[in-house]
Parts: structure tokens; C-alpha cells; sequence
């Protein structure tokens, strides 16, 4: 993944508020959609969303056509079957409504309609033939951060493998921040999609190519999602801290933009590609183990991390009181908190540690992770 050292570039002008989904068709207009391929996840059309998204749109003069034929982890056939809509509807551009899986999806979309081939062509940084079509993208969960980040990530039709695919052009023009299309999700997705944005914080938080942006980004983020997550979950309706989380998830996805991830997200790719755990879950399941593991190198990082949030604490205990603090919040999302919830044996381990050592995010973990590392993890976590 690319990272600027030396600077800071924001591609993606972010519009924020209450209401603000009814602003989508004024935003196109200005970026120049005239037919839109509006990218959506299956699950809004009953909540009225996109309705709302279509209609504001069309109110523009935007010619807008629908495609929701893609799953929680959107694939490169997925991505095929997304380009033909597109040429269908003789699209010129993309808004991305939903979760993660959304924004990911038209993304792939956008690297298939200017560059042909297969999304796994696009593995890595800067492999588009050309810039991708004009998005927006409109997040309804606080999870991924995609709406902030130049990357998209796929999963590989045959193998399964997470394809990390990034370009500049690969940044949507507009995030639309709107909190309250988060009061649909469900309770489990608020719980998965939350616990995946505090892991990019935490993640971000420590590692070996983390930047002062990043560093800003990421000390915000974790703040208000460790401060929200919990509100959320007991008070769904609350608007402000709906806010607040979708807020955190953007800065999160900011922060990676400008950092990188680490070992929680190594281990918990395969667990996805072999096992089928939900993303969020797998980082879940990982991520206080990790954190236990990097103690000996990232102490008086993660103890920053606790006093941003009013919880100091010595550089020696604050690796143990973070890894807590994180099992006791998935514990209240009712995520799995073994392995063997989910299925994943003891004999499991050795394929798996051998899919998790070379993956591109274990590679910036601030302890070196390798596979020996990986089973020492997974072990932990059985």
C-alpha cells in the first residue's frame, strides 16, 4: 500500500449530517454523473433507502439504474456481474450505497469498466489502466472505513484469497456522512461493523509505518468508538452516537489510508477465505490477542491509545487493560470470543498460519509476525 511519508493528500471531500442522503443528487450533478450505477446492498431496498437514493438522484436529473447482485464479501464474478449492469445502463459513474461490501463492490465495479481483465489484475497499488468512473459513496453501517480510502478489498472467485486492490482514482469524490441510515442496521451488523472500525484505530495505532496524520486520525477515531460503541449497541436509536460512530469509522479508514494494518487482520483473512468468518468477527476474535502479543514493543503506544480516552495507565499494563477492555466490548456485541465458536479446529492452525504470514498487512505490525507467530495467535485464540 502506498503511504505518504511527507505529506498529506485527502482525495475525498466528505459532506456530514443529518439528512444529508437528500443532498446525494446535488453532489453528483456538481461531479458530473449524468447515469449512475447505484451499488446497493440487497437489505436497503426494504429499509426505503434506496428509495431515498434513487429519488434524490432522479430529482437532480440523474438517470439511475440499480444492482444489488453481490454478497458480504464481494468477489471478482460479483464485480463481473456488477460491470454488466453497467454497461447496461450505459453508466458513466457510481454511487456506492450500504456497508462495506457496497463500497468495495463498485469499486471493483469501477476497475473492471475502465480496465477490463479480472478484479485479481488490480491486486496492489496503482494497477488501473485508467482512472475509474466518478463515485460517491454513502456508508449506512460505521464498519470498513472504505469511504475514505483509495483501496477496495476483494475477494479472489477461485481461491477466496482478500485482494487488497488500490489506486488514486480509486477514492470516491464524495463520502456522504448521513447517521441516520445507520438506524437500520441490525444489532449484530452495528456490533461487527463497530468492533472492525475500533481494530483499525488500534491497528493503525501501532504501526511500523504510521505517519503524525495517521497518529491524528487514529487517536480521534478510537475515542469516539470506544466511547460509542457500547451507547450504540444499548440505545440504538440515538442519533449522536450513531453520529459519532460513523464519524469514528471514516477517521479509522483515514488513518489506515495513511498508515497501514497489522497482525489482527493477517489472522483474520484466512479465517475468512477458509472458514467463512464473517470479517469483522475474525478481527474480533484476533485482535486482543494481538494486541497481548505486541506488548513487549507497542506498551507505551497502546497506553497513549487508553489515556486518549481517560484511562491512564503504566506502558507495562496497558497492553493487558487494552486487550480486556476489547474482549469485554465484543463480548457485549455478541461476537464469537473462541475459535471453536466458529467452528475452526486445532488442526486448522498450520494451513491456516501459512495463509496469514504473507499477508500484506502482517508485514507493518510493530512485533514481526511471521507464521510461527500466526500459530502462536490462532492458538490463543482456539
Amino acid at each position: 500500500m502506498a503511504v505518504v511519508k511527507d505529506g498529506l493528500h485527502l482525495r475525498t471531500r466528505v459532506v456530514w449530517g443529518r439528512g444529508s442522503v437528500s443532498r446525494l443528487g446535488e453532489h453528483a450533478r456538481a461531479e458530473g454523473f449524468a447515469r449512475a450505477l447505484l451499488v446497493a446492498d440487497p437489505g436497503l431496498v426494504a429499509a426505503g433507502h434506496v428509495a431515498r437514493a434513487e429519488a434524490a438522484l432522479e430529482a437532480a436529473g440523474i438517470a439511475t439504474a440499480c444492482f444489488s447482485d453481490f454478497g458480504e464479501n464481494p468477489d471478482g464474478l460479483m464485480c463481473v456481474r456488477g460491470l454488466a449492469a453497467y454497461r447496461a445502463h450505459d453508466a458513466d459513474s457510481l454511487v456506492a450505497l450500504g456497508g462495506g461490501s457496497s463500497l468495495d463492490c463498485a469499486k471493483g465495479i469501477g476497475f473492471l469498466a475502465t480496465g477490463g481483465g479480472r478484479v485479481r489484475d488490480y491486486r496492489g497499488w496503482a494497477k488501473a489502466k485508467r482512472p475509474l468512473p466518478p463515485m460517491i459513496g454513502v456508508p449506512t453501517t460505521a464498519g470498513t472505513g472504505s469511504e475514505a480510502q483509495t483501496y477496495a478489498l476483494l475477494s479472489d472467485e477461485d481461491s477466496h484469497e482478500k485482494l487488497a486492490c488500490g489506486d488514486p482514482s480509486a477514492a470516491f469524490r464524495v463520502a456522504l456522512l448521513d447517521p441516520e441510515l445507520t438506524l437500520s442496521a441490525p444489532r449484530a451488523v452495528t456490533a461487527t461493523a463497530g468492533f472492525d472500525a475500533l481494530s483499525h484505530a488500534v491497528e493503525s495505532w501501532v504501526t511500523t509505518v504510521r505517519t503524525p496524520f495517521s497518529d491524528l486520525f487514529a487517536r480521534e477515531a478510537f475515542t469516539l468508538l470506544a466511547r460509542n460503541y457500547a451507547r450504540v449497541l444499548e440505545a440504538p436509536d440515538d442519533v449522536e452516537a450513531r453520529g459519532a460512530m460513523l464519524m469514528g469509522s471514516f477517521l479509522a479508514g483515514a488513518a489506515i489510508e495513511q498508515s497501514m494494518l497489522g497482525a489482527a487482520h493477517a489472522c483474520a483473512n484466512p479465517l475468512t477465505a477458509r472458514h467463512d468468518v464473517p470479517h469483522g468477527e475474525a478481527v474480533a476474535l484476533m485482535l486482543p490477542h494481538v494486541v497481548r502479543f505486541n506488548a513487549v514493543v507497542a506498551g507505551p503506544r497502546y497506553a497513549a491509545l487508553l489515556a486518549a480516552i481517560g484511562e491512564p495507565c503504566s506502558p507495562e499494563a496497558a497492553p493487558e487493560l487494552l486487550a480486556q477492555r476489547l474482549d469485554t466490548l465484543a463480548r457485549l456485541g455478541g461476537l464469537p470470543r473462541t475459535l471453536r465458536e466458529r467452528g475452526v479446529s486445532i488442526d486448522a492452525i498450520p494451513a491456516l498460519a501459512e495463509d496469514a504470514a504473507p499477508q500484506w498487512t502482517g508485514a507493518h505490525n510493530p512485533r514481526p509476525f511471521d507464521a510461527a507467530a500466526a500459530r502462536e495467535l490462532y492458538a490463543c485464540a482456539l
